[in-house]
């Protein structure tokens, strides 16, 4: 790993997870870890450029047929893989295909970039991601053999305890808040090679008494009204919150976005 790195350009690519959701700005728009990531990099380097192809709700077949060959035409010195979360938690996922696609994307990108960054996602902490927990380990374990055949970067989420936490994700339960974006931008950043900013991103927050059983019930309602119901009905009518959004920054261009 290069120690103190200086990388000139960043393309992201992904689903909701890379376009910020839920760290929401005053304006409405989402910040992000990859546009912090993009704030810090861009601090240090005179001119550096940021693309964020990221669109809510993609599956990674998606990602491939309309990111991968924008993102691998770029040229960017870097570019991060997030991709195949969304595929698991569908109710019928052919994992041998998300994993086929996976591999073609990381066949794709990481010729055409100097650092390739893939991720083991964060969890939740639930009672619903035990249910699709295996498929998710399924496809992590194919990001870190992807990462060694190919010598991509893996920043390892999934086994940070401070972004299990529920209270660094957003109501709808399948989104980071503003500090767990904080957190992970904080992770990739070190990945890289910059000197750590936060050496505790890990670790967790400090303990709370956990709210009590009306306000936990309270909220499940909530939670069922506002989120699940309506991302079960998209699921029934074959939608997706992302159709007919475009990339979120589709150009690699100088970058002064918003910072932490």
């Amino acid at each position: 790993m290069q120690t103190n790195p200086r990388y000139t350009s960043l393309v992201a690519v992904g689903d909701s997870f890379t376009e910020g959701m839920s760290d929401r700005l005053p304006d409405g728009s989402y910040r992000g870890w990859a546009d912090l990531l993009a704030s810090r990099m861009a601090a240090r380097t005179p001119g550096f450029r940021y693309a964020n192809l990221a669109v809510r709700g993609k599956l990674i077949g998606q990602i491939v047929d309309e990111q991968v060959d924008v993102a691998a035409a770029m040229g960017a010195d870097v570019i991060t893989l997030v991709g195949g979360l969304n595929d698991t938690l569908r109710p019928k996922c052919d994992m041998g295909r998300v994993t086929d696609l996976l591999t073609q994307a990381v066949e794709r990108l990481a010729p055409s970039c100097k650092q390739l960054v893939l991720m083991r996602s964060p969890g939740r902490q639930g009672p619903v991601l035990e249910r699709f927990r295996p498929r998710m380990e399924e496809l992590f374990a194919c990001v870190e053999d992807l990462a060694a055949r190919h010598g991509a970067l893996v920043v390892d989420l999934y086994a940070a305890p401070s972004l299990s936490d529920p209270r660094l994700w957003d109501v709808d339960r399948l989104h980071l808040t503003a500090e767990g974006h904080r957190r992970v931008a904080e992770a990739v950043w070190q990945s890289l090679g910059h000197p750590p900013e936060d050496p505790e991103w890990r670790t967790p927050m400090p303990v709370t008494p956990p709210p009590g059983w009306g306000t936990r019930r309270v909220e499940d309602v909530r939670f069922a009204r506002q989120y699940l119901l309506p991302w079960i009905g998209r699921r029934l009518t074959g939608r997706s919150s992302g159709d007919g959004r475009p990339a979120k920054r589709p150009e690699l261009l100088p970058y002064e976005g918003p910072a932490e």
